[in-house]
């Protein structure tokens, strides 16, 4: 069943994959992917609302089983880890090394508590003081 927390998700998934994908094909550097936007928008209008829209998904599902959307967080997830990595490897690159350590760990954290929420839903673990507890 398709429902809002899954359209978040969703939603987080393909912007993902654009930023993912632009990055790639530009190496990263302002404007040069099919985007025209310079890193710092690229990360705020591509990178930030999919971690927004994924705790939102989480904790506005009315029931700890959703398998479904457990396993579109945790593809969230791994797509903001692998962002973080990405980050730290070319960290050595950047004249702001401290900068892209510092996000890219930041990045990393993220993704995984991410993931940890998509756990959480495919094993039907409720958290205590959720708005689950109150439906």
């Amino acid at each position: 069943m398709v429902s809002i927390p899954h359209i978040l998700s969703g939603i987080s998934i393909v912007l993902l994959v654009i930023y993912g994908i632009d990055v790639l094909v530009g190496g990263g550097g302002a404007g040069e992917g099919f985007l025209p936007f310079d890193a710092m928008t690229r990360g705020i209008g591509f990178g930030l609302p999919p971690i927004i829209l994924s705790f939102i998904a989480f904790f506005i599902s009315k029931k700890p089983p959703f398998k479904g959307l457990g396993i579109m967080l945790v593809i969230t997830g791994i797509l903001i880890i692998i962002g973080g990595a990405i980050s730290i490897s070319s960290a050595g690159e950047s004249e702001n090394t401290s900068r892209m350590l510092g996000e890219g760990g930041s990045l990393i954290a993220i993704g995984a508590i991410i993931v940890g929420l998509g756990v959480i839903k495919i094993k039907k673990i409720p958290i205590k003081g959720s708005i689950n507890d109150n439906l």
